[in-house]
């Protein structure tokens, strides 16, 4: 942005005419803290509004005990920015919250405010990040970028926080198993639950519940029926059109339900099974036959209402064996209550006798979906006793991220008219690393990540093969040579302003996912493991760690001994 007689011109880069708003409409240049309106006025009444700044916008400590963290949310970001402007009813708001005393002029530069002239650097989304190392760098004139605190610290937050549970959950489940998130009834408002189900799906869920997330970002969709489909029912004669047509469309059975008795009835004879089941609850095996009959091709039934190894699994396996029948596969079983292991197990034991008894192949290896207030620690736990479960939904602990209310994100000044600054604090975990800066991730001969380091701006950047010294930045006694085997500069431009630079692409959903499943896959298992994770360094050059304790010094008041 540049002012040629008091007026504006804006030059927004040309990639911001195709990106569109943010996501939720409630992001606008008011959904800020009101200091930043009040510094901003303050900026603009010194003269000192356009004054280049530079922010980092970073976190101070890793998530759930754990040693990494996931960083989303830079989409919305730069779909913040691409559209920052304020409306007329935004700034009379302004003009009727801010005192009296401020002048008509500051109203007129806030409404021409836009972010040409902003700059914005960042770690890809859905990269495994780390404390202290800045997730974000953003460069412009001081008011403006103030403006964008707030937004950015919430749009990062919540989401880098959802997406590093969701990683964990994904880790302590292993590869192999689909997860299904099932929080948005739980969710913290209708924000909460499309934000969760978009970047669980970022850090490794499968599906989602949420149709709304699936229709926005494209997220696979998974769902059946609840216990109040299934008690809803009376008994079979409840049920009108009995009919259902094979697979191949080649015949109909006019009688479905007929078979399904008869099936239930051969499972009653069953030696192998006397004892395990009598009379099923029929109620039960009219809700099932109805969703089957809706729903022939993806029949899935919640078999924990009335008792699940007496009544439900036969009752299911019934079902399951008359659509067989006509050529159709039952998806499986979701278990909602109960000692999921032991049922799983149980349930796994009936479906391979059914393939082995009637030579039906596959149905041994017939879906258990497993819900009912998942976390990490039930999800270890069901490990360790092992289980049958292909499938987990998980909701409540999942979404709200119930062991972690916040990631801390702080966005701090770093620099200003290309003067280093620091913020100091007797807590050294508090004080902000200075200047505007790179990041590289330093790998070793294993192929995995040893360490990341941070340097000055015109530093040289690490070379493969060169003997580099890395320093903690507060630490001095923690130091150690590393001879890289390859170096990862970690910043992207994803913001030009109105510079010639070329900026990045951002990134699909689909995208995002796969990097974090990637990046996650090649991190070293110790400091990946759920309990006493091996820390993961976070260093700096030794020329940026004694350009910090030089302005460390040079800042500190001297105090004085009476």
């Amino acid at each position: 942005m540049t002012e040629v007689n008091g007026d504006v011109n804006h030059h927004l880069p040309a990639a911001a005419a195709s990106i569109a708003g943010p996501t939720n409409p409630m992001v606008t240049p008011l959904l800020t803290d009101l200091y930043q309106f009040t510094m901003a006025y303050a900026y603009w009444k010194a003269g000192k509004h356009n004054e280049r700044a530079v922010f980092d916008l970073y976190f101070r400590r890793n998530p759930f005990g754990g040693e990494y963290t996931v960083f989303a949310g830079l989409e919305e970001c730069i779909r913040l920015i691409a559209n920052f402007k304020c409306s007329e009813e935004e700034i009379t708001f302004l003009r009727e919250t801010l005192p009296p005393t401020c002048e008509d002029g500051f109203f007129d530069y806030i409404q021409g405010i836009d972010c040409s002239d902003v700059e914005v650097y960042a770690i890809p989304e859905g990269s495994v990040v780390f404390p202290k190392i800045p997730l974000m760098r953003i460069e412009g004139p001081v008011a403006v970028v103030q403006l964008l605190e707030t937004p950015f610290v919430n749009l990062v937050n919540y989401a880098s926080l959802v997406t590093t549970n969701a990683a964990r959950h994904r880790f302590v489940a292993g590869n192999s198993k689909l997860l299904l998130e099932f929080g948005l009834r739980r969710a913290q408002g209708p924000d909460g639950g499309i934000s969760a189900s978009r970047y669980c799906y970022m850090g490794g869920f499968d599906a989602t519940s949420n149709c709304a997330a699936g229709r926005i970002f494209g997220i696979p969709l998974r769902g059946t029926h609840s216990h109040a489909f299934v008690s809803s029912f009376m008994g079979p004669d409840e049920i009108v059109d009995k009919s259902l047509r094979s697979h191949d469309g080649s015949r109909v059975c006019e009688d479905f339900i007929s078979v399904v008795q008869t099936w239930l009835s051969k499972l009653k004879r069953l030696s192998i099974l006397k004892g395990v089941f009598g009379e099923t609850n029929q109620s039960e095996l009219a809700a099932f036959v109805s969703y089957a009959l809706a729903f022939p091709d993806n029949f899935l039934a919640l078999v924990d209402t009335y008792d699940v190894m007496k009544s439900g699994v036969p009752n299911f396996c019934a079902v399951a064996l008359a659509l067989n029948d006509l050529g159709y596969k039952a998806r499986g079983i979701r278990l909602d209550s109960g000692d999921l292991a032991y049922l799983s197990c149980e349930t796994r034991k009936f479906f391979q006798t059914i393939e082995n008894e009637f030579k039906v192949p596959g149905f041994g290896k017939t879906g258990i979906t497993a819900s009912n207030d998942l976390n990490e620690e039930t999800l270890d736990a069901l490990n360790k006793q092992g289980h049958e479960v292909d499938a987990f939904g998980i909701g409540t602990y999942l979404v709200t991220c119930y062991a972690q209310a916040a990631l801390g994100c702080v966005f701090k000044l770093v620099e200003i008219n290309n003067q280093p600054r620091i913020k100091l604090s007797e807590d050294v975990s508090k004080v902000s690393i200075p200047c505007k800066k790179r990041s590289f991730r330093l790998y070793g001969k294993e192929g995995y990540p040893l360490l990341d380091i941070m340097s000055g701006e015109n530093e040289p950047p690490p070379e493969v093969g060169e003997r580099i010294l890395c320093r903690h930045p507060f630490n001095e006694s923690k130091r150690a040579y590393v001879v890289p085997q390859c170096v990862e500069e970690l910043m992207k431009c994803y913001w030009t302003g109105n510079t010639d630079k070329k900026s990045e692409e951002l990134p699909t959903l689909k995208e995002n996912r796969e990097r974090c499943v990637r990046q996650l896959e090649r991190m070293r298992p110790d400091h990946m493991r759920k309990l006493n994770p091996t820390p993961y360094k976070v260093s700096v050059t030794a020329k940026l760690y004694d350009f910090i304790h030089f302005l460390w010094l040079n800042e500190a008041p001297v105090g004085e001994l009476q």
